[in-house]
Protein backbone atom coordinates (compact mmCIF):
# COMPACT_ATOMS: atom_id res chain seq x y z
CA UNK A 1 0.00 0.00 0.00
CA UNK A 2 1.53 3.29 -1.04
CA UNK A 3 -1.03 5.83 0.26
CA UNK A 4 -4.83 6.12 1.07
CA UNK A 5 -4.36 9.73 -0.42
CA UNK A 6 -8.02 10.28 -2.11
CA UNK A 7 -9.26 7.08 -1.57
CA UNK A 8 -12.85 6.57 -1.94
CA UNK A 9 -14.69 3.71 0.00
CA UNK A 10 -18.07 2.05 0.79
CA UNK A 11 -18.88 -1.11 2.45
CA UNK A 12 -18.80 -4.60 1.22
CA UNK A 13 -22.40 -4.67 1.15
CA UNK A 14 -23.21 -1.05 -0.18
CA UNK A 15 -25.32 0.95 2.14
CA UNK A 16 -25.28 4.46 1.34
CA UNK A 17 -22.19 5.48 3.06
CA UNK A 18 -19.08 6.53 1.72
CA UNK A 19 -15.71 7.42 3.07
CA UNK A 20 -13.11 9.43 2.22
CA UNK A 21 -9.72 8.98 3.10
CA UNK A 22 -6.60 11.01 3.08
CA UNK A 23 -2.65 10.84 4.09
CA UNK A 24 0.27 12.69 5.37
CA UNK A 25 3.17 10.80 5.99
CA UNK A 26 1.95 8.01 8.56
CA UNK A 27 -0.84 10.27 9.50
CA UNK A 28 -4.09 8.95 8.28
CA UNK A 29 -7.68 10.70 8.23
CA UNK A 30 -11.34 9.84 6.82
CA UNK A 31 -14.54 11.58 6.37
CA UNK A 32 -17.84 9.04 6.43
CA UNK A 33 -21.24 9.91 5.37
CA UNK A 34 -24.64 8.95 3.74
CA UNK A 35 -26.93 5.36 4.62
CA UNK A 36 -26.94 4.88 8.45
CA UNK A 37 -24.24 7.54 8.75
CA UNK A 38 -25.06 11.05 9.13
CA UNK A 39 -21.50 11.84 9.68
CA UNK A 40 -18.49 10.38 10.55
CA UNK A 41 -14.58 10.85 11.34
CA UNK A 42 -11.72 8.46 11.57
CA UNK A 43 -8.57 9.26 12.52
CA UNK A 44 -5.06 7.48 13.32
CA UNK A 45 -1.84 6.13 12.18
CA UNK A 46 -0.27 3.63 9.45
CA UNK A 47 1.96 1.61 9.50
CA UNK A 48 4.98 0.38 6.44
CA UNK A 49 2.50 -2.32 5.81
CA UNK A 50 -0.61 -0.25 5.17
CA UNK A 51 -2.29 -1.45 8.57
CA UNK A 52 -4.22 1.28 9.93
CA UNK A 53 -4.57 2.05 13.75
CA UNK A 54 -7.24 4.46 14.43
CA UNK A 55 -10.05 6.02 16.27
CA UNK A 56 -12.94 6.61 14.89
CA UNK A 57 -16.61 8.44 16.05
CA UNK A 58 -19.67 9.20 14.34
CA UNK A 59 -22.87 10.39 14.23
CA UNK A 60 -26.14 7.96 12.66
CA UNK A 61 -28.94 9.08 10.92
CA UNK A 62 -30.81 8.43 14.55
CA UNK A 63 -29.17 10.35 16.29
CA UNK A 64 -27.29 7.89 17.86
CA UNK A 65 -23.34 8.57 18.70
CA UNK A 66 -21.08 6.07 18.09
CA UNK A 67 -17.10 5.78 18.91
CA UNK A 68 -14.21 3.08 19.24
CA UNK A 69 -11.09 2.26 17.61
CA UNK A 70 -10.48 0.04 15.12
CA UNK A 71 -7.76 -2.07 13.10
CA UNK A 72 -7.83 -2.00 9.47
CA UNK A 73 -5.77 -4.55 7.05
CA UNK A 74 -5.67 -4.02 3.41
CA UNK A 75 -5.75 -6.03 0.66
CA UNK A 76 -6.15 -6.37 -2.97
CA UNK A 77 -9.18 -7.63 -4.85
CA UNK A 78 -9.15 -9.45 -7.76
CA UNK A 79 -10.17 -6.87 -9.84
CA UNK A 80 -7.88 -4.71 -8.52
CA UNK A 81 -9.78 -2.69 -6.05
CA UNK A 82 -8.34 -2.26 -2.27
CA UNK A 83 -10.33 -3.89 0.40
CA UNK A 84 -9.88 -3.10 4.13
CA UNK A 85 -11.06 -5.55 6.76
CA UNK A 86 -11.93 -3.67 9.95
CA UNK A 87 -11.59 -5.35 13.49
CA UNK A 88 -13.18 -2.50 15.86
CA UNK A 89 -14.18 -2.82 19.40
CA UNK A 90 -16.52 -0.13 20.25
CA UNK A 91 -16.59 2.04 23.89
CA UNK A 92 -19.70 0.65 24.87
CA UNK A 93 -17.67 -2.83 24.61
CA UNK A 94 -19.45 -4.38 21.46
CA UNK A 95 -16.74 -5.63 18.97
CA UNK A 96 -16.96 -6.78 15.85
CA UNK A 97 -15.58 -7.07 11.76
CA UNK A 98 -16.67 -4.91 9.12
CA UNK A 99 -14.97 -4.90 5.57
CA UNK A 100 -15.22 -1.56 3.10
CA UNK A 101 -13.89 -1.81 -0.80
CA UNK A 102 -12.47 0.89 -2.58
CA UNK A 103 -14.95 2.72 -4.73
CA UNK A 104 -14.52 1.63 -8.80
CA UNK A 105 -13.52 4.93 -10.70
Amino acid sequence: MSSYEGLVVQPEEPNGAVGRYHQDGSLVWAEFEGGPVRSGRLVGTCGPDGVISAAYCQVMADGAVVAGTCVSTPDRLADGRLRLTERWRRADGAVGISRIEEVAA
